[in-house]
Parts: structure tokens; C-alpha cells; sequence
């Protein structure tokens, strides 16, 4: 049985938020669209895509099977069921890079490295002088 891609991006949604997939699809039930609706709605396209990818390799399979005989009617449908594979695989793979790299975007990033101490100020700042007001009386 083929790995399936959906299983690892549920993993690393429950890591991420720190609950089980299903307790997260709950959650996001009440809430405003967000992140986690919008990785939740990922997920859910990425397993249908496996779903149909699986239906249509058992579905090929059974179309050319060797013991059957395939007249100018099962072409068509051998045809069909390829061309519906080779999309699911497409969607599939799509999804599957889009969410894991919205995945990579939001793990956690360690903090910056601390920065040297500040050196000590070279020359102190020379206060300036007081400005005098002058009180002389306005000359005609």
C-alpha cells in the first residue's frame, strides 16, 4: 500500500497545534476562516485526492485486466479512468506541496542569537549653553 501524504500533513497539523485532528476540525467549526481552517481545508482536499487516486488505480486495474477483452467500447474507458488517475495524482501533488510548505512557514523558529552588549557611549554628549532671552524694547 502506497504512503499516504495526507496521513504526514495530519501528523504535522496535530504537532502544530498541539491537538488531534479531530478535536482541531471541532474547534474550527465556530470560528472565523484562519490558518488552521485553511490547513484543515488542505488536508481535507489532499485525502479525497488519495481516495480518488486509489478508486481509479483499482478501477484501471480492473479495466485492462489481463483475462479481459478490450473492444473499441473499453478503450474509451480505459482512456477515461487514465486520464482521471493522472489528474487525482496532479491535484494530489499540488496540495500536498501547497500544505507542507504553509506547514514549513509556521514551525517554530528559534530565537534570534543574543546580541553582544553595547559598547560604552565614546565622548558624552556636550550639553548645550542656555539661549538668553533678551528684554530689549522693539526699536522705531
Amino acid at each position: 500500500m502506497p504512503r499516504l501524504i495526507s496521513t504526514e500533513i495530519a501528523g504535522r497539523i496535530e504537532d502544530l497545534y498541539g491537538a488531534p485532528l479531530a478535536v482541531l476540525e471541532a474547534h474550527a467549526q465556530g470560528q472565523p476562516p484562519g490558518m488552521l481552517a485553511a490547513l484543515l481545508a488542505g488536508h481535507h482536499d489532499l485525502a479525497f485526492a488519495e481516495q480518488s487516486i486509489t478508486f481509479h488505480r483499482e478501477r484501471l486495474a480492473q479495466l485492462v485486466h489481463p483475462e479481459r477483452q478490450i473492444g473499441v467500447h473499453e478503450v474509451s474507458h480505459v482512456l477515461e479512468c487514465a486520464r482521471r488517475l493522472a489528474e487525482a495524482v496532479a491535484i494530489r501533488d499540488v496540495q500536498a506541496k501547497t500544505v507542507s510548505a504553509v506547514l514549513r512557514s509556521l514551525g517554530r523558529v528559534e530565537g534570534p542569537e543574543p546580541s553582544p552588549a553595547p559598547a560604552p557611549a565614546a565622548a558624552a554628549a556636550v550639553p548645550t549653553p542656555p539661549v538668553r532671552a533678551t528684554s530689549a524694547a522693539p526699536t522705531r
